[in-house]
């Protein structure tokens, strides 16, 4: 037991605070100080296998345990890295024996500390977890071992701790909060082998969170879940719509493909950038601005020429062209000269629709091109007068013809405009015999054929999925009236679509939200959770970009870096983080790591974390279910904890094979494990609905 002067000089060193009366709670002493490294000698007296001395039955020491060091400032939180044992001379102090000549090895039992931050105390003598330290101890300050009020107060700290998601263990059990704001607001990652716990962590922050609102069917939220699986199917009842391949009405997975933009289409169709790309845009373009009907209705031919032209008049006056002498005004008489035969050429049923411009082109004309006698050509100068009377003329024929201001300028061949598959094979076959470039576009119309033919995806990119954006939306994102939980499942459809299909509902989300914002001013809170996300969100390097796994990757990149300005926070899953891109795990400011055993997994996710925490990522191989590790933006600290029960009908269908109680045809309990087998039922379920 410890004097009765050195208990008064602990007293002492520790000054006033609400544990001044608990001088046993000292264990050692500081030995060696750095930024990032504190060594500790413990006590003899110190206990070596369950302290008594911090209200309860504690087991000390114990790794990734807390420690704290008093100092002006309040208690410096540390965490304990490793324990050893160093052998060195008997202690020859007041009260103890001394032995003699012979120097006797002696074991003293030292610990190194990592500092986290500073415990202090208020007015109401409440304790208040603050990160950082800015004063560090100096040498023989005493260490001491923490109260349940303070493990607790180190771990429940932080404000606007509003979801509930499990316990610390080595905290005296205190419960681990977060703030969804943080935790969603800037990604979450959640990452560990299989069956370490990972979908029913994610499954469990979506129920969790949505019964702390207290608002139940109420809630205003948005959680879009993509499940590569079939996993999350029962996992919320009939409260998540469940879209899926072969569903029927509004449980129907469709993405059409009017939603597909250019690069999509290119990864798709693996389109060349010689002559394959710019073809595969221009029939995007021809769809999106619906130019089929041009071939067969000659006034619409003529109002999408003259929209053309009047853009290209705008432009050179802005440039200020027509009026900067030669070789412009030469030029832009040439211009004027095609123009001239083109609108002639045009033959409607009412001829004054274009006369009055046709007339107006060939006076520009005669008056700035002279031809002299030997056989030189004089081009005058345009005036801005001039070039404002023909833009007029060209806007009057342009409206008579039935153009609108909105039509003028064409659309973009991104733009999310319905057209039937059909009609643009029919106009991409069209363009390549009037460019001469069968030869060229033959692969590339053979791979839009076989997508169009097959069955299997009918259903998904068919002519006869949703036509109209804002009834998709609806379906996919919700409305304002209820919680929307949309589980997107992606099992079933092929895989050769199925990284395009999981690009475009990403993308069309993200940039939905985009233009909520643009028109709102504020953002439409929404989460997107990625399942097996190493599938979809893969590393890759330049001789892999364009196919359709690296598209995919690009969007969710995109949505990695920008989609917390426009309310869409990301959450992932997956057991094999070192093949998920960097971009998007670097991205996540929140982690949840449960058992993770590949060495070059646990590489990388080492890289997270400060060298004065890699000692609580050690516990990572040795987790059992259920238990992970929680750091990042959406906690103070990084804490083990014991993720909070799911009751089983809300879990994940992700449990491991039952192979014995199938073998021996019963569970553990006696009773009965039949698995009947039907396979005239899957094979008329499979060619049916393919």
């Amino acid at each position: 037991m410890r004097t009765k002067v050195q208990n008064r000089k602990n007293k002492k060193i520790m000054g006033r605070s609400p544990i001044e009366n608990h001088a046993d709670l000292r264990i050692g002493v500081v030995e060696f100080i750095a930024p990032d490294d504190i060594k500790v000698q413990l006590d003899l007296e110190a206990p070596d296998g369950i302290a008594a001395n911090a209200g309860v039955p504690r087991e000390f020491p114990r790794i990734n345990s807390y420690v704290l060091i008093p100092n002006e400032g309040g208690h410096i939180v540390c965490q304990v890295e490793w324990i050893n044992i160093e052998r060195s001379s008997f202690p020859k102090r007041k009260g103890y024996q001394d032995y003699g000549l012979i120097d006797l090895p002696f074991p003293m039992r030292k610990m190194k500390v990592a500092p986290l931050g500073i415990l202090k105390i208020n007015a109401q003598e409440e304790f208040k977890f603050q990160r950082g330290v800015h004063s560090f101890p100096s040498i023989g300050s005493p260490v001491l071992i923490p109260t349940d009020l303070q493990l607790k107060s180190i771990v429940e700290s932080g404000s606007n701790r509003r979801v509930y998601i499990g316990n610390s263990p080595l905290t005296a059990n205190a419960e681990v909060r977060i703030d969804p704001d943080r935790l969603f607001g800037r990604h979450l990652a959640v990452l560990g082998n299989t069956g370490s716990g990972k979908s029913c962590t994610v499954a469990g922050i979506i129920q969790w969170s949505l019964e702390a609102t207290e608002q139940g069917d109420n809630a205003n939220s948005r959680f879009i879940i993509l499940d590569p699986n079939g996993e999350y199917a029962k996992v919320f009842g009939n409260k998540a719509k469940i879209l899926k391949v072969g569903g029927k009405d509004e449980n129907c997975l469709e993405v059409p493909l009017w939603l597909w933009n250019s690069e999509e289409w290119r990864a798709f169709t693996q389109a060349k950038p010689g002559a394959q790309l710019p073809l595969l845009k221009r029939a995007l373009r021809a769809m999106r601005n619906e130019e089929l009907e041009f071939h067969v209705d000659p006034n619409l031919k003529a109002k999408k020429f003259v929209g053309i032209i009047l853009q290209a008049t705008v432009a050179s006056e802005n440039r200020g062209e027509p009026f900067q002498g030669f070789p412009h005004n030469k030029n832009f008489t040439e211009r004027l000269i095609i123009w001239l035969n083109s609108l002639e050429s045009f033959v409607l049923e009412n001829d004054q629709l274009l006369n009055p411009l046709i007339e107006r082109i060939r006076g520009l004309i005669d008056e700035h091109r002279d031809e002299q006698q030997n056989g030189w050509i004089n081009y005058s100068e345009y005036t801005i007068v001039e070039i404002d009377d023909l833009i007029v003329e060209m806007r009057h024929s342009y409206t008579n013809l039935g153009g609108g201001e909105n039509e003028l300028y064409p659309k973009n061949e991104d733009l999310p405009i319905p057209f039937e598959g059909d009609v643009f094979l029919s106009y991409l076959e069209a363009l390549a015999q009037e460019t001469g470039n069968e030869q060229y576009l033959e692969f590339l119309i053979a791979r839009i054929r076989t997508l169009l033919g097959d069955s299997r995806m009918d259903s998904i990119i068919g002519d006869e999925t949703e036509k109209e954006l804002d009834k998709w939306l609806d379906r996919y994102l919700g409305n304002a009236v209820t919680k929307s939980i949309t589980i997107i499942d992606l099992s079933l459809v092929p895989a050769e679509i199925v990284h395009v299909t999981t690009s475009v509902i990403s993308r069309i989300v993200f940039e939905a939200l985009q233009r909520y914002r643009k028109l709102n001013k504020k953002v439409l809170p929404s989460v997107l959770v990625m399942e097996e996300a190493h599938s979809f969100i893969t590393r890759y390097n330049d001789n892999t970009d364009g196919n359709t796994s690296s598209i995919c990757t690009k969007a969710f990149e995109k949505i990695a870096r920008e989609g917390r300005k426009f309310g869409l926070g990301l959450v992932l899953s997956s057991q094999r983080p070192s093949e998920l891109s960097p971009t998007v795990l670097s991205q996540c400011n929140s982690y949840i790591l449960h058992r993770i055993s590949n060495d070059r997994d646990q590489e990388l996710v080492g890289r997270l974390l400060p060298d004065n925490f890699r000692g609580l990522l050690r516990e990572l191989p040795s987790l059992p279910s259920q238990k992970a590790v929680l750091l990042g933006w959406a906690s103070e600290l990084p804490i083990l904890m014991k993720v909070r029960d799911l009751p089983f009908k809300n879990r994940p269908q992700s449990d491991d094979p039952d192979f014995w109680d199938v073998w021996t045809r019963k569970d553990l309990k006696g009773e009965k494990v039949i698995r009947e087998v039907d396979w005239k039922k899957i094979s008329d379920d499979w060619q049916e609905r393919n």
